[in-house]
């Protein structure tokens, strides 16, 4: 399947470094940018009942399996003026070809 990736989002999470002393320290900022398609989820999956992982998905972002599999559920998207907390990855087919992204807007 082939996807439109036209957004070029931005990547958030913990960067190693090392301090005066020698010492591993963890900054926060940008670690990588990737092409991307976001797709906004139907109200539908959004209104589930269950208390399900994907209850509180606004969207799903869809980049390059090679270009993003270093990406951890700890990090943080970056698009424009959006943040995106990000709930679950999924490797579909364990096809190695894309990742599919499901995550939560932050409304700041």
């Amino acid at each position: 399947m082939k996807h439109d990736l036209k957004k070029r989002i931005e990547i958030h999470g913990n960067i190693e470094s090392e301090n005066k002393l020698g010492e591993k320290t963890f900054k926060y900022g940008l670690k990588k940018k990737l092409w991307a398609a976001i797709i906004p989820q139907t109200g539908a999956l959004q209104r589930q009942q269950a208390e399900t992982i994907l209850t509180n998905v606004t969207h799903k972002i869809i980049v390059r399996y090679s270009a993003g599999k270093e990406v951890t559920k700890e990090m943080k998207i970056y698009y424009k003026q959006h943040i995106f907390e990000i709930k679950y990855i999924l490797n579909p087919y364990e096809s190695n070809e894309y990742l599919e992204i499901f995550v939560q807007e932050v409304l700041t």
